[in-house]
């Protein structure tokens, strides 16, 4: 199955890997999520998982999404076309996805150059500033895509054990969606 899946080539230690884990659990089912908080054990690969999904929010790409409709329609984009808009930001964030290259780079400087936009906008000399905003929040979804954007989701598989990783992933997605919300909530007032 390992060759069907990853090709011929010399596969020998991560079957190893996998039968020293098998070995090491002994056939234990799968934990709960208070297994998880309970365990010792467990504790710091659930503390950098947590470290990292409240990351990837700080990272801004929520807010991006959030209220990029806003920014639509200050860019002049009438409220009937900012549905293909928004699907043009799926459709780059599938692209992102598929071309999977290092972006945080391009993330931080399109943010930086994103932020200082605004203070250009107040002005009528620079009629291109909305349109410039809305290209930068396609550049910051494709980076985010390309960047740290996979980490999140392989993360449980790779530091947990096979019988902690439900439980880990349950605690992954409701953290992910708890900090959503409480960033969608806070993030007007922030501003």
């Amino acid at each position: 199955a390992v060759k069907q899946l990853w090709g011929d080539g010399d596969h020998v230690p991560e079957i190893d890997d996998m039968m020293a884990e098998q070995e090491a659990i002994h056939g234990e089912k799968a934990k709960s999520v208070c297994d998880l908080f309970h365990d010792k054990a467990v504790r710091w690969q659930l503390i950098t998982l947590f470290l990292v999904s409240s990351c990837m929010q700080l990272i801004g790409v929520n807010v991006v999404y959030f209220y990029a409709y806003n920014v639509f329609i200050k860019a002049g984009i009438s409220p009937a076309q900012t549905h293909y808009v928004s699907l043009g930001i799926g459709i780059t964030e599938i692209l992102s996805t598929v071309l999977c290259v290092s972006g945080f780079s391009a993330e931080f400087h399109s943010a930086v150059i994103h932020v200082s936009l605004p203070s250009l906008q107040t002005t009528d000399s620079f009629s291109w500033v909305p349109y410039c905003s809305v290209a930068l929040i396609f550049v910051f979804i494709m980076s985010f895509g390309i960047g740290p954007a996979g980490v999140l989701c392989p993360l449980p598989t790779e530091i947990f054990i096979q019988s902690y990783r439900p439980a880990a992933y349950v605690f992954n997605g409701v953290t992910n969606w708890i900090q959503l919300f409480v960033l969608g909530l806070l993030f007007p007032f922030i501003v």
